[in-house]
């Protein structure tokens, strides 16, 4: 069996973790607002493959999967899930990982860290506690009231980043990068630098995963359009330059992505 665009689809091939169950935001509690975006689930669906990629979308999340803590700033990853289960997380504002962390971001880029490695017992405590919970609600109030207890004593984040992160989720690279340099009054080579602390690159790299994030979200909505027109509303200069990007990023084809949350 072959794709439309004459990719192998074969048992056990990884799907996108955005196509393979049912994902739900919510807003954190107060103590959290601050540091974090969204507290997160995604329920799998039973018949869904045990194989999930994972792309970078310029977020650091702190995940709870099989018993485990972990910390994800992930450039492409496979996981091998449980059909059937559910992880839950918690998704940093820009910038706020290194304060909880106490490292710069460039330093776990590209990977998934267990927390336990930043925080000892503690994150294992916080992950036991979690597992006991009964309900996917329960595990996520579980580690909202655990993170609550330590943000107190966790400094926000400066709210540069968080500018940056948004001027690039809506404008690519050019008027993005230019409205971020002037408002932020810095040179390139410091947002470069404070780039890389908070998420693990710079600006540019920042700029491409927006980019392919905002392909994502049309595909999502659109899977029946034209690749071309895909790629201008994304912000691509044209579809060779879509493709080489998403496969960079992904290492699927466009038309896989477009299949697979189309489905």
């Amino acid at each position: 069996m072959t794709s439309d665009d004459n990719t192998p689809v074969l048992s056990g091939a990884p799907i996108l973790s955005g196509a393979i169950g049912e994902y739900r935001e919510f807003d954190p509690p107060a103590a959290l607002e601050g540091h974090f975006q969204c507290v997160w689930s995604n329920t799998l669906r039973p018949d869904a493959g045990s194989l999930s990629a994972v792309v970078p979308d310029g977020c650091v999340d702190i995940t709870w999967i099989d018993g485990d803590l972990v910390v994800a700033d992930v450039a492409v990853a496979l996981s091998a899930l449980t059909p059937g289960s559910t992880v839950i997380g918690t998704r940093f504002r820009p910038g706020a990982a290194s304060r909880w962390l106490g490292l710069p971001m460039s330093e776990i880029v590209g990977g998934r860290v267990a927390l336990s490695h930043f925080w000892g017992a503690l994150a294992r405590e916080f992950a036991q506690r979690i597992g006991d919970a009964s309900s996917t609600a329960e595990r996520m109030r579980a580690m909202q009231a655990a993170l609550s207890r330590l943000a107190p004593d966790v400094e926000l984040p400066p709210p540069d980043m968080g500018f940056a992160f948004n001027a690039l989720k809506t404008e690519s690279a050019g008027p993005g990068m230019a409205v971020i340099l002037d408002r932020l009054d810095v040179s390139p080579r410091t947002l470069r630098r404070r780039c890389q602390e908070a998420f693990g690159y710079g600006p540019k790299t920042l700029d491409r995963i927006l980019r392919f994030q905002r392909f994502l979200n049309l595909a999502r909505q659109s899977a029946e359009s034209r690749l071309a027109d895909l790629a201008f509303e994304a912000g691509y200069s044209d579809q060779a330059h879509l493709t080489r990007e998403v496969r960079r990023l992904s290492g699927f084809s466009p038309a896989t992505v477009l299949r697979q949350l189309g489905a």
